[in-house]
């Protein structure tokens, strides 16, 4: 299958520009997309975004990165209802860094006949002059077509309105699809559909610079079957670093999938094979209990993302959430399931703690009294073992690792004590 045939049956394509399917068929093309260094790391939502230049380069095209430490410090309005936060140029270095690092685990920049490149947008942007770029690129747009960009327009009917700053953002954008071109052959750029005005502005500009054919491709946005942010959680954005959503934490936010979801989160997010996703589909109109595709998309996923070590971990951590053997999870695991549970820090006698007591002490129950009613009916879990004596006493040797309890009232109120040494 040809890439742009593969795009449509992952419904990854929502627009594209006239004879792109003849270009992509006909010979290898060079394509970008870039990327907004708002932050040190990419979240789930920029994940599509990845995976379109990871198939660009596996269907024998030449992807570019374009990491935009240039228009970074301008902010691009597409999809915003007001004004950018504008970064400091040493907030962007460090954000361009973290994303750079992030994109080498999809991209192979040593790969023979079309490796991948990380470009920066400041290289050219920050060396322009005002009135160099005024006649340069401003005099080849004007404001009535720019007025037509739903960005822009959105913008203008909104109580706020748009800063002249993030109106010239068009303009900077087109001039980058315009230097990857002259520099690099580039004459493709990929984008969400919110992206389509931008793009179809750099076609238009090497059109009237260059009299070439330049071409562009959106997928659609993501939204979810629930209504919900795509990306988004309780605990707020999901994120591709470990240090920020932990690899335990991204593996849960792939298998929470909903069934309606999870067959187009198998095409969008992961390498798997239309005959492997068919399957997976069929399984899941079946059995959906047995949330054999929920699985694989979180296990495909994080192997992607942080490697197949952490798709092992995530998994065994996953099993201490309901398992009696609990005892027998390392405490790393065990804090890694946790790391959102309140804790608390307790000198433990050597003769032990009522568990009444230590229930009060860390305020799982306002008194002893009530946690000895609530250990009598049954609410109270020591390490996922139901409590059923209120004159238990927990010693070290109770302890997880020797370290550690968990403590647990009704189903879902944990408390972590950890032993003080």
């Amino acid at each position: 299958m040809d890439l742009y045939g593969e795009l449509e049956w992952r419904e990854m394509l929502s627009e594209a520009t006239e004879g792109l399917r003849d270009a992509l068929a006909a010979g290898s093309v060079t394509g970008y997309i870039g990327f907004d260094p708002t932050a040190d790391s990419l979240h789930v939502g920029s994940l599509l975004t990845v995976m379109g230049l990871a198939r660009l380069q596996r269907f024998g095209h030449s992807p570019i990165a374009i990491v935009g430490g240039g228009t970074g410090m301008i902010g691009d309005p597409s999809g915003k209802s007001q004004e950018r936060t504008l970064l400091s140029p040493e907030q962007i270095d460090t954000n361009v860094a973290g994303i750079r690092r992030q994109l080498e685990r999809f991209l192979d920049f040593d790969r023979s006949g079309n490796p991948a490149r990380i470009v920066n947008n400041a290289d050219w942007l920050a060396a322009f002059d005002l009135l160099g770029f005024l006649r340069d690129t401003g005099k080849y747009f004007t404001v009535n077509y720019m007025l037509q960009k739903e960005s822009v327009n959105r913008r203008l009917e909104s109580e706020e309105g748009i800063s002249y700053t993030e109106f010239s953002y068009l303009l900077l954008q087109a001039r980058d699809f315009l230097e990857l071109f002259d520099r690099y052959g580039c004459t493709l750029q990929m984008g969400g559909s919110d992206q389509w005005g931008n793009i179809t502005a750099g076609i238009e500009l090497i059109r009237k610079l260059r009299g070439v054919r330049a071409h562009g491709l959106v997928w659609p946005l993501m939204t979810t079957s629930s209504g919900t942010k795509f990306g988004k959680t309780e605990a707020g954005t999901v994120w591709l670093d470990a240090a920020r959503t932990s690899p335990f934490k991204f593996y849960q936010f792939w298998l929470n999938t909903d069934d309606r979801d999870v067959v187009r989160h198998l095409k969008l997010f992961t390498f798997l094979t239309r005959d492997r996703i068919e399957e997976l589909a069929r399984v899941t109109a079946e059995r959906p209990e047995a949330r054999e595709a929920q699985r694989t998309l979180a296990r495909e996923v994080t192997a992607l993302v942080h490697g197949p070590e952490h798709v092992e971990r995530a998994e065994r951590a996953a099993q201490v959430l309901f398992s009696e053997h609990v005892a027998d999870a390392s405490v790393d695991d065990v804090l890694t399931v946790f790391e959102d549970a309140p804790s608390t820090e307790l000198a433990l006698p050597d003769e032990g703690m009522p568990i009444t007591e230590m229930l009060a002490a860390v305020r799982l129950t306002p008194s002893k009294s009530e946690a000895m009613r609530l250990v009598k009916s049954g609410g109270v879990y020591v390490n996922n073992v139901r409590a059923t004596d209120e004159r238990q006493r927990l010693t070290a040797a109770d302890a997880i690792g020797g370290e550690l309890f968990i403590l647990r009232k009704g189903r879902k109120d944990h408390h972590i004590v950890r032993l003080r040494r």
